[in-house]
């Protein structure tokens, strides 16, 4: 089996079944669970508790799992040196990313990194503002693209300023405005990304002394839109999300204008692989370029 015991270990973790492990191994549920037999009885206690709803760590194996994740993540580094001395330039990079920049930019900065690097390979995680930070903090990804200023103490690399719009109902009383007055939000009502996330637009209202008419909370981000264009509410949202949408919404610049700055969090920087430190510059040279195009591009 390619696979040690603690790579196993972590994929019925992050799977929370010994057979989604097995099948993303490409070994059986048998050799699954007899390496994590081995591997508790190396270790002197449980490791796993099986339910009805799948495979959870036990608090001893909570207690091991940063230490886990810390032999792999030096195993890994290792590989890739070795493989950058020889010229191979292989490895995994993993990355957590939030909706807009996984639909936006990942797939273009992944294809031309794959056209030079076909040997490395890819584990993305797509989730909230929340969930990338977290996922940062306790090792389970290289690098993630997260929103400055922010609480992470890792290297942080601005990539982007991004314009905060309002996205309306296409009947709106504010069909005819130029722009979208920050200050209404108090008065229509509002439909927000749960507090974890909605970094952006509180940040906006926060600057304004505005307090928002919070009528809906929703994790995702295109549940809002969809609600928006049944007319349900307003909301604030990134330019580069709405990028290429075609909607039935109105989308207006706001009053005082607000943006978000987008960053490239590298978890370990001082550790980091040499793929994970390539790719770093794959996404800087990529969001460079964009910004350069599109400041060039003949206005619509």
């Amino acid at each position: 089996m390619a696979a040690d015991k603690y790579e196993i270990l972590m994929a019925v973790v992050e799977q929370g079944s010994l057979t989604r492990a097995g099948e993303m191994l490409g070994c059986t549920q048998s050799a699954v669970s007899h390496a994590i037999a081995a591997l508790e009885q190396e270790l002197g206690f449980s490791l796993l508790r099986r339910g009805r709803g799948g495979v959870k760590l036990t608090d001893e194996g909570e207690r091991l799992l940063p230490f886990v994740r810390a032999l792999l993540h030096s195993r890994e580094q290792l590989r890739q040196t070795a493989a950058s001395i020889r010229g191979l330039d292989t490895g995994t990079v993993r990355i957590g990313s939030f909706t807009s920049v996984a639909v936006h930019w990942l797939p273009s900065v992944l294809k031309r990194f794959q056209q030079d690097y076909p040997r490395v390979e890819f584990k993305l995680l797509n989730g909230d503002y929340y969930d990338v930070e977290r996922w940062i903090e306790d090792g389970s990804v290289d690098l993630g693209f997260v929103t400055l200023p922010g609480s992470l103490h890792c290297e942080c690399i601005p990539l982007l300023e991004d314009r905060l719009l309002a996205i309306l109902p296409k009947n709106s009383r504010f069909a005819s405005y130029p722009k979208f007055p920050l200050s209404e939000c108090e008065r229509e009502p509002f439909i927000s990304l749960l507090q974890s996330s909605d970094h952006d637009a509180r940040r906006a209202l926060d600057a304004a002394g505005i307090k928002p008419n919070v009528r809906f909370y929703t994790k995702d981000d295109y549940a809002i839109i969809a609600m928006v264009e049944q007319g349900l509410g307003i909301s604030i949202m990134p330019e580069l999300l709405l990028k290429g949408r075609h909607d039935d919404i109105q989308i207006l610049p706001l009053v005082p204008e607000a943006k978000r700055i987008i960053g490239l969090a590298v978890a370990d920087s001082e550790r980091a692989g040499p793929a994970v430190r390539r790719f770093a510059d794959y996404v800087r040279q990529y969001v460079a370029e964009e910004r350069e195009r599109e400041k060039f591009a003949p206005a619509h």
